[in-house]
């Protein structure tokens, strides 16, 4: 029995490894949009985040590192994970529906020039789906982080990360490309600031 748990277990480290892969393909892209983020957020702009599950997990983790601290202090950002509004999210669902609890928000939140960015292993959650149509009329850019494409959010979105891997391997994959992309942001941020002095 313990034979087969750990043959389980090293089956599932292993499978990590083409979620890494896709990450690095998509280096540059992460990159840029650490980059971005800290150019809009450092003008005022805020950041929404949204997924369902644990990739609401996820989204709240990168939006408590923006307003919070990633690695060393700076100002805080705004940054607002949208399940986490629960009185908001279970009145919208009530009232309009599951599909449309994040659009709603987004057409309430976001304005011209803030960023949405979207978790979702399989790329096909209605929410989100509708989440992005809501984005792109209140002239919100919007970024997803899915697992393998081609898949509808990826289709729809501004620019995406695909990660070529199983489901639970790909959302391992997400966290650590939002680390990735948090490294990228409080670079670009410390370079800015430095310039400034």
């Amino acid at each position: 029995m313990q034979e087969d748990s750990r043959r389980l277990v090293l089956d599932h480290l292993r499978a990590v490894t083409p979620a890494l892969e896709s990450l690095v393909q998509n280096a540059g892209t992460l990159a840029g949009w650490g980059v971005e983020m800290a150019d809009r957020l450092m003008a005022g702009q805020r950041l929404l985040a949204a997924g369902n599950g644990g990739s609401a997990a996820e989204a709240q983790h990168l939006t408590a590192e923006l307003v919070g601290r990633f690695d060393g202090e700076r100002e805080p950002f705004s940054a607002i994970s949208l399940h986490a509004e629960s009185s908001a999210v279970t009145a919208i669902a009530n009232d309009y529906g599951f599909d449309h609890m994040f659009a709603r928000q987004v057409s309430a939140h976001g304005r011209d020039g803030d960023i949405l960015i979207l978790l979702s292993t399989s790329g096909k959650s209605p929410n989100l789906l509708h989440a992005v149509d809501a984005a792109r009329a209140a002239g919100v850019t919007t970024w997803a982080l899915t697992g393998p494409g081609p898949n509808p959010l990826a289709d729809r979105v501004d620019d995406y990360v695909a990660i070529d891997a199983k489901s639970a391997n790909a959302q391992e994959g997400h966290l650590i490309a939002l680390h990735a992309i948090c490294r990228a942001f409080d670079a670009e941020v410390h370079r800015r600031r430095e310039a400034q002095r």
